[in-house]
């Protein structure tokens, strides 16, 4: 079964009620055959956004957050620091910021989209600007 918005946000499937579906995704950096998260939430809703990782105490290796569309992001109210990975809408690296810590801003204005991931993941994926990722749907069976 191919799930819509882990592919394109702006065309999501909905829910019964109208609400988007609650889905993970696993990021591969193809330019380097390595991972960059397992089970990544996707922020393709206004509410999701803003909400974003607000409410975790961590991220947990593999984890991670997707918001799209999105060009900056803050900090504030976080608890932990955390590495971002910009993109483009074909999902080329367009910059990396590691290590954001509480209570900061970061901003690439030619980005689609970012992804947010525990500090070290850039690094451990050996991500950099101008590599491709690739997106997959990960189907309820993986994530048990």
């Amino acid at each position: 079964m191919r799930i819509a918005y882990a592919v394109e946000p702006d065309r999501r499937r909905k829910s019964a009620n109208g609400g988007s579906l609650d889905s993970k995704i696993r990021i591969v950096n193809r330019t380097k055959g390595t991972v960059v998260a397992t089970a990544a939430d996707v922020a393709d809703t206004s509410e999701k956004r803003r909400r974003g990782l607000l409410k975790h105490s961590r991220l947990q290796p593999g984890e991670g957050l997707w918001i799209a569309p999105c060009e900056a992001v803050h900090s504030f109210g976080m608890k932990f620091a955390i590495d971002l990975i910009y993109l483009s809408k074909k999902r080329q690296v367009k910059k990396v910021r590691r290590n954001l810590a509480p209570r900061r801003l970061s901003a690439c204005l030619t980005a689609y989209s970012v992804l947010e991931l525990p500090v070290g993941m850039i690094d451990e994926s050996r991500t950099e600007v101008g590599d491709q990722l690739e997106f997959a749907p990960v189907s309820a069976g993986e994530r048990a």
